[in-house]
């Protein structure tokens, strides 16, 4: 699947952590529906992302 920066994504069902910390086993995407979202993921548990990039992240969900 491309990147579809501004076009509505397809909705789904997944485990989610939420702001507050506590994870949500069935999030779905549309109940966030008219919202402005920010999606991130990795590729898979155990695996290289650096550690750096998601603190950044986190340190800067405000500004979203």
């Amino acid at each position: 699947m491309s990147v579809l920066v501004s076009q509505p994504a397809p909705d789904f069902t997944a485990a989610a952590v939420l702001p507050d910390g506590s994870i949500n086993e069935n999030f779905r995407l549309s109940d966030l529906k008219g919202k402005y979202v920010v999606l991130f993921f990795w590729p898979l548990d155990f695996t290289f992302v650096c550690p750096s990039e998601i603190i950044a992240h986190d340190h800067r969900v405000s500004k979203f």
